[in-house]
């Protein structure tokens, strides 16, 4: 069973319209027979908004792949089924993929709590709290004024606590990342790897993958080659070393994968879609026990939900 922390489907479903199709069409990372020959058992589909979308249009398009994740994810393929907590997860029957909203950047909502609280109505249960970028809740991790969270930011981290919903502290800078694990709830870095072995500014230093597990979060491993290694090329290898590192930090019961599929143009040699986490899988195997390979793949990400 796989628990994948981050994908970016929606964004290409709702971007290419009729090219694509997540039960085949189209050069798609993930699709539905890919999850299910794979052993996909929860996978998150993130809410991604391009930033050429101008204030006013980020709601409308967020609330468009809401409709997509609907009408082209769950609708055509009955044994994807939408899940919203851990007790739903842990309901699916044994052929079946739950499949979870999440909101990558808070620019969808721009400065009103009102369109927070739509999304978690409509069932998004995980929030990154930016892109790259600065909004108005926190700057990213390559934004030069690396600035941490607003008034208005430490508002949404509030609001997120009271309803139970994961904070993500992927793409945020340092400083940012700083305010948010200490007063975040549920935190986890759904698609991050570490700075110790590639000095990328999207990556977690050792100090901050410390404070997320000692918040009872999980890190997420991701498949972003020049998050992996800086030479830009990667392979299997180089996600056990990331791997090895976080579990070193004490991190065992802390990690997990977050492959970023459809949201990335280059991809991890052996691992260039869903259908080849088997790779994955297999080096696992070679390298850790089948309690921690379990941990890894699935129950660490469950444990680190909200009740």
């Amino acid at each position: 069973m796989i628990f994948d922390g981050h994908c970016d489907v929606l964004l290409k479903l709702h971007h290419y319209k009729d090219e694509v199709s997540f039960d085949s069409k189209g050069d798609l990372h993930i699709t539905y027979p890919q999850l299910s020959q794979a052993g996909s058992k929860v996978q998150l589909f993130a809410i991604y908004l391009p930033s050429y979308l101008k204030p006013g249009q980020r709601f409308q398009a967020a609330l468009e792949m809401v409709e997509v994740f609907h009408k082209q994810v769950l609708k055509p393929n009955p044994k994807m089924k939408m899940v919203r907590s851990k007790k739903e997860i842990a309901a699916l029957k044994e052929d079946e993929i739950g499949a979870m909203l999440t909101l990558e950047g808070c620019e969808a909502i721009e400065e009103d709590l009102v369109k927070l609280h739509a999304l978690y109505q409509l069932g998004v249960r995980a929030v990154g709290l930016t892109w790259n970028w600065a909004n108005a809740v926190a700057d990213g991790a390559l934004e030069p004024r690396a600035a941490g969270l607003t008034k208005f930011g430490r508002e949404t981290v509030e609001f997120l606590n009271d309803h139970k919903i994961i904070t993500d502290v992927s793409h945020l800078c340092e400083r940012s990342f700083w305010d948010t694990i200490e007063i975040a709830e549920y935190p986890i870095a759904s698609h991050s790897n570490t700075f110790s072995h590639c000095a990328h500014p999207r990556n977690l230093k050792d100090e901050q993958i410390k404070a997320l597990i000692d918040k009872g979060g999980v890190m997420g491993l991701t498949f972003v080659p020049p998050f992996l290694n800086q030479n830009g090329e990667a392979g299997v290898p180089d996600i056990l070393r990331h791997l090895d590192h976080v579990c070193s930090l004490g991190g065992e019961d802390h990690v997990g994968f977050g492959s970023d599929f459809d949201g990335i143009s280059e991809t991890v040699n052996g691992l260039s879609c869903y259908r080849e986490y088997d790779n994955l899988v297999e080096a696992l195997h070679k390298h850790y026990n089948e309690s921690q390979v379990r941990k890894f793949l699935f129950d660490n990400f469950f444990e680190a939900l909200p009740e």
